[in-house]
């Protein structure tokens, strides 16, 4: 365990070089209103860091840059304390509650990006946490309907089918009517769903009707698939520098969006504020950056990831002040539209 001292010293190293971006002299330290904190000192006490793989520099007359174990040790400080208090501004504060789903998620992620001046990344809930909110049946002509299903996190099913005969339009006023009754707040992948449809009351009319349309219901889901939100990679390219040396590999993981959407749902299961820098990276192509995310969703289950991609050297206060403001924003949002 790093003295209280060798804490704040690395957190100044840290601090002066996300600020200046290039190496710290031990002379700009001495110059700092601390007790204690004379030149010989603070030379035995960087050298000391440097030991523990928390400091390096990049030739013998130059002063001292954090590693990735350094950046580690002053993230996990960072994290161990109520971070959200460092953002001066909450870029989820330009989204407004009940607008659609996805419009929602998509301000997020260029909210998220322009504040931090870095890749921002989102992931939509997948349709299979959602529950039915409203079903619409509309008699488009004599003899076709449409079924319209709107889940709870904002997707759309709609299918047509084209009976041999007109269609009653009292039958699809009924429809509509029942079918909300029978399925709003039913899980989207539950069993029980296609179960629901059936009535042992029903006339045989109905009980036709509900049978021919029943695959809107069965099939609801099935060939949706979870969506990534990204913005903000022409940020990343105009920053490349030696730093960033794996950039060509960053914009391929960001094509590659399944591949992102895997390593984003490894750490679904965390409850807090994460962070991968350098080597930690899962993904091989994000070893060159560092990754800063957060988890939304309801009390009892997380729904999606929120994140920033950006360089080693980032303004982690920012990003993780900023990125645990949005994945609460989104958790307050999720929490009216899934149950409000």
């Amino acid at each position: 365990m790093l003295s209280k001292r060798r804490q704040t010293i690395l957190a100044a190293v840290v601090e002066i070089y996300l600020r200046e971006g290039r190496p710290v002299p031990s002379r700009m330290l001495a110059e700092r209103d601390e007790p204690g904190w004379s030149p010989s000192s603070i030379r035995s006490e960087l050298a000391a860091l440097e030991d523990e793989g928390l400091l390096t520099h990049p030739h013998t007359s130059a002063g001292r840059i954090p590693t990735d174990a350094g950046y580690r040790f002053y993230v996990e400080q960072l994290l161990s304390r109520d971070s959200r208090t460092v953002a001066a501004t909450d870029p989820a504060s330009e989204v407004h509650a009940k607008r659609e789903v996805y419009e929602a998620i998509r301000e997020t992620t260029e909210a998220l990006a322009r504040f931090n001046d870095l890749v921002a990344l989102v992931t939509a809930p997948p349709i299979e946490t959602a529950t039915v909110h409203r079903v619409e049946v509309l008699r488009l002509r004599p003899r076709v309907v449409t079924v319209v299903v709107i889940a709870s996190n904002g997707e759309v099913t709609k299918r047509v089918f084209t009976f041999p005969e007109e269609v009653d339009p009292g039958l699809v006023s009924w429809a509509g009517s029942y079918l909300n009754e029978r399925l709003t707040g039913i899980g989207v992948g539950a069993r029980m769903l296609a179960g629901r449809l059936a009535d042992p009351d029903l006339g045989r009319a109905e009980r036709e009707f509900v049978a021919e349309i029943e695959s809107t219901f069965t099939d609801l889901g099935s060939t949706a698939q979870e969506r990534l939100y990204v913005d903000g990679t022409d940020r990343l390219l105009e920053s490349v520098s030696d730093e960033m040396v794996g950039a060509a590999g960053i914009v391929g993981a960001l094509e590659r969006r399944m591949d992102l959407l895997e390593t984003l749902r490894t750490a679904l299961e965390r409850d807090s504020v994460y962070a991968w820098i350098g080597e930690e990276n899962p993904a091989p192509e994000l070893r060159s950056v560092s990754v800063v995310g957060a988890n939304y969703g309801l009390g009892y289950r997380n729904l999606g990831a929120v994140g920033v991609i950006g360089p080693v050297r980032m303004d982690y206060p920012k990003a993780i002040a900023s990125v645990q403001s949005a994945a609460d924003d989104l958790s307050r949002f999720f929490e009216t539209v899934y149950e409000g």
